[in-house]
């Protein structure tokens, strides 16, 4: 496989696709991203930041948290303990994939997927090192949030003021390294001119300082 294409895998148990992206040279770390109610590992805004994040060194894999047949119920896409449980599987599988087992693992995480993200950073501490909340809702993780460790970046559109206020307050539930960083003239799918690179700066940003290779770590 190129280094700079992305590829096709199948996440066990549950058969679900994924995207596989590696940057040109050595990555640095793998970002797994969990997308929010609606969308899939084809959402354009998700694949625009996970590009951006190879080029910086970073490998990434969107994939499908729920089958085309789950998918239909719309009580699964609002089933956090469901969608943190496909997160921790692709986890699994990350960890043992000959392209990605020696990189550290970092969750990217959008509306609802940002608390399915934040309740797989609390079930698996000891694995994943950094997570970063794209117009997410946190609130919606409850009790996991302040078993997190690894370090939290919540963003937010500063023209999405009910978001902005659960993630305040969400923030104020986590015990580990956080921040919260709204932009300026963004509403909640960060659709607005430049709105969508900066999300991507401050993801970057997030990551690389966060993510190691596990051989250095």
């Amino acid at each position: 496989m190129k280094r700079d294409a992305a590829a096709t895998v199948e996440i066990p148990p549950f058969g679900l696709e994924g995207s596989l992206g590696l940057p040109p040279a050595r990555a640095q770390g793998l970002v797994l991203f969990a997308h929010g109610s609606g969308s899939s590992r084809f959402s354009p805004r998700n694949n625009y930041v996970a590009t951006a994040l190879q080029k910086a060194g970073l490998a990434t894999l969107l994939f499908d948290l729920l089958s085309d047949a789950e998918a239909e119920n719309r009580a699964n896409v609002f089933d956090i303990d469901l969608l943190s449980e496909r997160l921790t599987a692709a986890t699994s599988w990350a960890q043992c994939a000959p392209q990605t087992r020696a990189l550290s693992i970092g969750y990217f995480g959008a509306s609802t997927g940002a608390a399915a993200a934040l309740v797989a950073a609390a079930q698996l501490r000891n694995v994943v090192r950094a997570v970063v909340s794209r117009g997410g809702r946190p609130d919606l993780a409850g009790a996991a949030l302040p078993l997190i460790t690894a370090p939290t970046l919540l963003i937010v559109g500063g023209d999405d003021p009910e978001v902005i206020a659960l993630n305040r307050e969400a923030r104020r539930g986590l015990r580990c390294k956080s921040a919260l960083e709204i932009v300026p003239g963004a509403t909640h799918l960060f659709e607005e001119p430049g709105a969508l690179d900066a999300v991507v700066k401050l993801a970057r940003g997030w990551f690389l300082d966060h993510l190691a290779p596990l051989a250095e770590s």
